[in-house]
């Protein structure tokens, strides 16, 4: 079984966005197909077992909290 599903992650500007995809972008190569544009982040997460599909985004998205709140941090 093939299981496919999709992540948009969504910025205030387009400087955020560019600096999270290229911190997330070095862990998700070769694992990940992403896309960046303007103020989004698209994901295609593509795996064959239900286990490592969600380990695969459970990763994603806790890197992609991680770095956001780096950026929060250092703006104030």
């Amino acid at each position: 079984m093939k299981i496919n599903g999709k992540i948009t992650f969504t910025y205030e500007n387009e400087n955020d966005a560019k600096l999270i995809y290229d911190s997330l972008e070095i862990d998700n190569e070769n694992f990940l197909k992403s896309k960046l544009d303007s103020i989004t982040i698209d994901y295609c997460v593509n795996n064959e077992k239900l286990g490592s599909f969600l380990a695969t985004v459970d990763d994603l998205i806790a890197s992609e909290i991680v770095a956001e709140k780096i950026i929060k941090e250092t703006k104030q």
